[in-house]
């Protein structure tokens, strides 16, 4: 499954295979870099963003924090760029939004100097035609640039059979690889509400995949000329912050797992799959690190950043409340001007910088400061 790109440039990034520019990453570039991540035991913080300001946020860190970041657009996500009074009954805002987004990576990735993954989040099998314009848009872009729009989708197929389930990822996983696009897929179910995807009361049973069930999803898609593929199996993920206890991660089943597949393969890597790790919001650090050594190349985070970004506006509210009570007077004077402090971009710009601190914190906890260089 390990994909090495024939370059003969010189790197750009003293630690980082050569293949792995600035800017948006994909292909063999993006298979390069997802298995440094595994062999050097590091996971990429992949966050899902409703805009520019989270999308800016993502990237700042990234280059404060030395790493690469994956920035992740769900429909909801797409459909609030495009605007939530747009008609959405096709899908349309949900695919011009996203497509809007990547867009805006496209343009800016570059400029922050570290090597950014485009990817979609979970996307279920009523949601196909979101991943059906989204890829539409991506063999257009490949047309022209050599390259797909979006490096990598998520189809979360998990509530079909696994034969089914495995099936239709099979069939995107061919249209998938001629424009070099990474499929992540995901086995098990994710816990808790995320965006629409709410598997709140499901059978805590389905919360932990069987290691004979990524064997068979990897001989699957391995038939695929070309596949490159993540797996999302699930050891108790829950998405959302719960008190301690609530949640029971199993990361040794990932471990399990790749040993399993280690025999089956007969090989000597003893990572052959590239998992990713879901509802990662209030983990443990020791659970994080456990995983990232079994092979965890990515994990998501949106409960924390969402957070982060809102306390940071809280806070700046806090700390000039009594400038923020009118357009004119304040405490320096009833004929005070307050417009640069309710400035739109100046209570933003603190969401901004609050978010992006908590992702630099994530990136300690991923192993993934200071990978670049």
């Amino acid at each position: 499954m390990s994909a090495e790109s024939e370059v003969t440039e010189e790197k750009t990034y003293a630690q980082l295979p050569a293949s792995v520019k600035p800017g948006v990453v994909t292909g063999p570039a993006l298979a390069d870099l997802l298995d440094d991540a595994k062999t050097r035991g590091y996971a990429i913080p992949g966050v899902n963003i409703v805009g520019t300001n989270s999308i800016n946020s993502c990237m700042e860190a990234a280059a404060k924090y030395g790493g690469p970041i994956m920035v992740t657009f769900s429909k909801g996500g797409g459909q609030f760029i495009a605007g939530k009074t747009v008609a959405n009954d096709a899908d349309q805002a949900s695919i011009a939004g996203t497509i809007a987004g990547a867009k805006h990576v496209r343009e800016v990735a570059a400029l922050y100097g570290v090597p950014v993954v485009l990817h979609t989040d979970h996307c279920q099998k009523a949601w196909l035609p979101w991943i059906d314009g989204l890829l539409a848009a991506s063999e257009e872009y490949f047309a022209e640039h050599g390259e797909p729009l979006f490096s990598s989708h998520m189809l979360d197929l998990s509530e079909e059979p696994l034969e089914e389930n495995i099936g239709i990822c099979k069939q995107y996983m061919e249209k998938f690889a001629k424009v070099n696009i990474l499929l992540e897929f995901e086995l098990g179910v994710t816990g808790g509400e995320e965006d629409g995807v709410d598997n709140t009361d499901v059978d805590s049973s389905r919360l932990y995949t069987q290691p004979e069930e990524v064997w068979y999803s990897y001989q699957q898609l391995s038939e695929v000329p070309n596949a490159q593929f993540t797996c999302a199996a699930s050891f108790g993920n829950v998405h959302g912050v719960y008190a301690p206890g609530n949640v029971d991660l199993q990361p040794v089943i990932l471990h399990n797992t790749q040993k399993y597949i280690q025999e089956k393969l007969g090989c000597e890597d003893t990572k052959p799959m590239r998992f990713v790790f879901h509802g990662g919001s209030g983990s443990s650090v020791d659970d994080i690190k456990y995983a990232i050594e079994a092979g965890v190349i990515k994990m998501n985070i949106d409960t924390d950043t969402q957070w982060a970004f809102w306390d940071g506006i809280r806070a700046y509210e806090a700390e000039h409340h009594d400038y923020l009570q009118g357009q004119i007077g304040n405490p320096d004077g009833d004929d005070k001007p307050n417009k640069k402090y309710y400035d739109p971009r100046m209570s933003l710009r603190a969401g901004e910088e609050a978010m992006a601190a908590r992702l630099c914190q994530a990136a300690e906890d991923l192993n993934c400061v200071n990978v670049l260089n």
